[in-house]
């Protein structure tokens, strides 16, 4: 049984939304009136994320989640069933850049494997386990947050400035990347919008706040692909002003 099920608004559930980008994704999605799902595997940031987004207004809720774990995404879409019936929009944030070095000649397999369980897998476990309810929404709609490393064209271009070489976290933003078109194309026809969005350098801990905007500027191409209109585009990749290269 679903908590209220005559109530129409829209419930949206962010990844990694105890801080950075995430959180401001959550407060966009808040502003518009939303119920939105904190999703974090931390339960002192979650509660404290939850907390400072009813503060400013939002109707946002705890989910307890941890992307790399599939009993953490089973429980969390168990959560959003018992309480909704359904889920509207779901934005996969949640991310790892993994250590260093990155260099493709010296780097840790373990530390590829560690964010591409994150990064990729980690998206598709919680879509999947959260798309019987996406399939209940009148506009479904899927964000999943990449980055204009994840561009092979971006990254070949030797006037290109994609950071710093990158054999874990880069590739892993291009596998995303190519998991999201093939999403679109099995979910073609149903509803289902998928696509990917690119913050931008933002200043966050996953970069050690080197980067030039702010996570609520990172945050706008995720709430405009939140908030598709149905027949808009899909398995596309944009960042705020316009569509990316693959």
């Amino acid at each position: 049984m679903s908590e209220n099920t005559t109530d129409d608004r829209t419930v949206a559930l962010v990844t990694g939304a105890n801080k950075g980008i995430g959180y401001e994704i959550a407060a966009g999605l808040g502003a518009l009136g939303w119920r939105v799902g904190v999703g974090a595997r931390d339960e002192k940031r979650r509660a404290a994320a939850v907390e400072a987004l009813r503060a400013g207004g939002a109707d946002a809720f705890g989910v307890p989640l941890d992307v790399t774990d599939d009993a953490s995404a089973a429980a969390a879409a168990a959560l959003l069933e018992e309480r909704f019936g359904r889920l509207d929009v779901l934005v996969n944030n949640a991310a790892v850049t993994g250590g260093v070095p990155q260099e493709p000649t010296v780097v840790d397999l373990a530390e590829i494997r560690l964010v591409m369980e994150t990064n990729v897998l980690g998206v598709v476990r919680v879509t999947n386990a959260l798309l019987p309810l996406l399939r209940r929404s009148a506009s479904p709609r899927i964000v999943n947050m990449s980055s204009g490393v994840g561009s092979l064209t971006l990254q070949s271009d030797p006037a290109g400035e994609t950071g710093p070489i990158s054999a874990a976290y880069a590739p892993s933003k291009t596998f995303l990347n190519a998991v999201t078109v093939q999403y679109a194309k099995e979910l073609r026809g149903t509803g289902v919008l998928v696509n990917l969005g690119c913050p931008g350098y933002c200043d966050t801990d996953l970069n050690g706040h080197r980067g030039t905007r702010t996570p609520a500027q990172g945050a706008r191409v995720a709430v405009r692909l939140a908030t598709l209109p149905d027949g808009g585009p899909s398995g596309a990749f944009f960042n705020e002003d316009g569509p990316l290269p693959w």
